[in-house]
């Protein structure tokens, strides 16, 4: 399952989903959708947020599970350090891994100070880049503290994220190198908004590639995108989401189908995003669909 996933990645086209668990006990609602949709046969794997803005939703892990076993496809199961320390991250490790969730994205995490839950603390032992260490130590049959495990868990296959826009580029470069160096086999962008932008990513990837000695660790660039249908989308992800940069085109455009009507700002929202997704499915087939759990704009996105 999992090596097919990362041939794709390497060799062919690559199209993952992202599902966001609920604030809810029962991931399967989600799971139901996605099957009378028939989602799954569109995409080559999915993602599993964990915990997005610091807000409680069902397990990252156990929904990884959930999928895979309805599906028959790969799971990418978030997990933030925000939540986490060193034990409990190589815990959960442990025990994914014997069920078979062994893709993982690995995210510092949202502040915990945003939280809905009260007087929430993060731990934030380090960054996202300890996790990525973690999971070496385990590939290589051994704790973080170097002690050897039991058993040899089964290869577990590590990706990382990166911000889509930067004032300066070469930031973004040495974000990049640093979790390739950390063994990171994928790297999935924020939101990508123009075919410059996704250009200019790439060319940032194989800088970051080509800075690295060891042949073995180098890793593919994952195009991030997330449809707009509604100005104030656009509007807050300009504004409020740092390492985003959603066009003043394209708010422009929204602004002045805003003004027509509601089916209108979808049409013209719609438009954008599904020229957006071909232009960068023929530039660079390697996509992370996100859509806020929208599946039935996934579809329409994707088909």
């Amino acid at each position: 399952m999992f090596d097919e996933l990362i041939n794709k990645l390497k060799n062919d086209t690559y199209i993952t989903l992202e599902t966001t668990p609920s604030h809810s006990p029962i991931f399967s609602p989600i799971i139901e959708t996605i099957a009378e949709l028939g989602l799954d046969k569109l995409v080559d794997g999915f993602t599993t947020t964990d915990n997005p803005l610091a807000k409680l939703k069902y397990n990252s892990l156990f929904a990884a599970k959930m999928l895979q076993d309805r599906f028959n496809k790969p799971a990418i199961a978030t997990m933030s350090m925000r939540d986490r320390n060193k034990i409990a991250l190589q815990s959960d490790l442990l025990g994914s891994n014997e069920v078979d969730v062994r893709a993982i994205l690995a995210l510092t995490g949202d502040p915990a100070t945003i939280s809905d839950q009260p007087h929430t603390k993060g731990v934030f032992e380090a960054d996202s880049t300890l996790l990525l260490e973690i999971v070496a130590c385990f590939n290589s049959g051994i704790d973080f503290a170097g002690k050897p495990l039991a058993h040899q868990p089964r290869e577990i296959y590590p990706f990382a994220v990166v911000n889509s826009y930067a004032k300066n580029p070469k930031t973004l470069q040495k974000k990049m190198q640093k979790k390739i160096k950390h063994g990171a086999l994928g790297i999935i962008t924020q939101p990508v908004y123009d075919i410059q932008s996704a250009k200019l990513l790439l060319e940032l990837k194989d800088a970051a590639n080509n800075h690295n000695s060891n042949e073995n660790k180098n890793a593919e660039l994952i195009l991030g995108i997330f449809p707009i249908t509604k100005l104030r989308t656009a509007q807050f992800l300009s504004a409020h989401v740092p390492g985003i940069n959603v066009p003043n085109e394209w708010i422009e455009l929204l602004r002045e189908a805003h003004e027509k009507g509601s089916d209108e700002e979808y049409r013209v929202g719609f438009e954008l995003s599904k020229n957006l997704f071909l232009g960068l499915k023929k530039l660079h087939p390697k996509i992370h669909l996100m859509s806020a759990n929208q599946f039935q704009l996934a579809r329409d996105i994707l088909i």
